[in-house]
């Protein structure tokens, strides 16, 4: 009896593990401050962190996740992969790398307003100003 609440009991949280999943994979869009960043850290994901290449960081999505940020002041856009966790400060919705942030014009600034959405083939993805994902 006990091991058939063990296993109704794992499969249970399994099944939720997996619902979670899928539903942050489809996460709504945000908008919000972002900053970007060059740490030759390793990041969460465990791979080491190189600011060439276009990764991002974010709370919540899950790693390799690739996500659509849009400069809201100048409309420019860059198709970045997660591979970390962050941003760690108050009021800011992702952190990007710094080749990332070359591309979208906020490396000066340091920060920058912008628009985040999940997109789930980067081949489909097309428009004015927008950088594929390389890494």
């Amino acid at each position: 009896m006990k091991t058939v609440r063990r296993l109704t009991a794992a499969t249970a949280a399994i099944a939720a593990f997996a619902l979670l999943g899928s539903a942050q994979a489809n996460a709504a869009p945000g908008c919000g401050h972002a900053s970007w960043y060059a740490l030759t850290s390793k990041t969460a994901s465990g791979e080491r962190m190189n600011a060439a290449k276009l990764t991002a960081a974010h709370r919540s999505l899950p790693f390799g996740t690739k996500v659509l940020v849009t400069n809201k002041r100048n409309g420019k856009s860059v198709i970045v992969r997660i591979n970390d966790r962050g941003p760690f400060i108050r009021g800011r919705v992702i952190d990007v790398s710094k080749a990332a942030a070359q591309n979208i014009g906020m490396v000066s600034s340091g920060t920058a307003q912008v628009c985040y959405q999940i997109v789930a083939d980067t081949q489909k993805v097309a428009g004015k100003g927008i950088k594929g994902v390389d890494g």
